[in-house]
């Protein structure tokens, strides 16, 4: 199998279009479809369905991208670093974050990594964490802020740093003014929590075994924002780590309190593929977020315990 042939393939895959990988690796479309058909040729499969909604993988095609996807990535990461050798780092950086910590960091790591190294392409995805681990797995993330440490994650984990969960309700809930709740009362309250790919549910639900307690979860929610209005809208409690709702808390949007004796702590890793070393860009990335993550803390944004 020829590599530009692989590289045109992951590119019009994850696209979804010629049209958009030929402008992404500057090569004409008739090129692209070229190397497509020869690869088609030469595996005896059809690797996309050509319709009006672009190029869709068939079941051939899915099988090769999962296989041959972080093939791509370690060969362009080789490249990049080869060429950060002789000057400023450079190269791609996929990295993942869960919902409340994306809330914090993102907006001010895409300016550090601008301003600071602009060869770097960084691409940020916002998800929880067990789509997180199964994409690092794949090889398609470089690296992730995710909960951790869990059971045998077979990736590579630094720890990052530890902050606290809080009970957080609605305007007019009473929390401002109680300051403290315990997490018995709470836990028996309706949550719209997130759902069992995110490892603050996990959190929450260990929590309550050890309590012996069932949840009575009303709503779930796959995505944070909807959370946070769900929960503004008087449908539920929740508990999240108040660096993530500091706006929302401070326009009064929501209410937050302490949580008594024996709250729970979220442990935040940052994790890695461990079957290949990380590139010279992606060590870059890894240390502005822990750069952003103390600048946070001493800003009083951020109320994390470093690892």
């Amino acid at each position: 199998m020829d590599f530009r042939q692989l590289r045109t393939f992951s590119c019009v895959a994850e696209l979804g279009s010629l049209s958009k990988a030929s402008d992404k690796l500057r090569i004409a479309q008739p090129a692209l479809s070229r190397q497509i058909k020869l690869l088609e040729h030469e595996l005896r499969a059809e690797l996309f369905t050509r319709s009006g909604r672009g190029m869709v993988l068939t079941e051939a095609g899915r099988l090769l991208l999962a296989r041959t996807s972080g093939i791509v990535r370690q060969i362009d990461q080789i490249r990049d670093d080869i060429q950060s050798a002789a000057g400023s780092p450079s190269g791609r950086v996929v990295l993942g974050l869960v919902p409340t910590v994306s809330c914090v960091l993102s907006a001010r790591l895409a300016r550090r990594t601008v301003e600071t190294f602009p060869g770097i392409s960084l691409c940020i995805v916002e998800s929880y964490s067990g789509h997180l681990i199964e994409w690092l797995h794949r090889g398609e993330m470089d690296l992730a802020i995710i909960y951790g440490p869990s059971a045998d994650l077979h990736l590579a984990i630094q720890s990052l740093g530890r902050d606290r969960i809080v009970a957080v309700g609605p305007r007019g809930s009473g929390l401002a003014r109680k300051k403290q709740v315990g997490m018995d009362w709470l836990l028996r309250q309706k949550l719209v929590l997130p759902s069992h790919s995110h490892g603050l549910r996990a959190l929450i639900e260990r929590a309550a075994a050890k309590r012996k307690l069932k949840l009575d979860v009303q709503l779930e929610a796959d995505s944070f924002r909807v959370l946070t209005s769900l929960v503004e809208e008087g449908l539920g409690y929740s508990l999240l780590p108040p660096s993530s709702v500091r706006a929302e808390i401070d326009a009064k949007r929501l209410e937050a309190a302490a949580i008594s004796a024996q709250a729970p702590l979220r442990e935040l890793v940052i994790a890695s593929p461990i079957d290949h070393p990380d590139s010279t860009a992606t060590s870059v990335i890894t240390e502005l977020l822990r750069s952003e993550t103390a600048a946070c803390r001493s800003e009083g944004l951020w109320d994390i315990k470093l690892g």
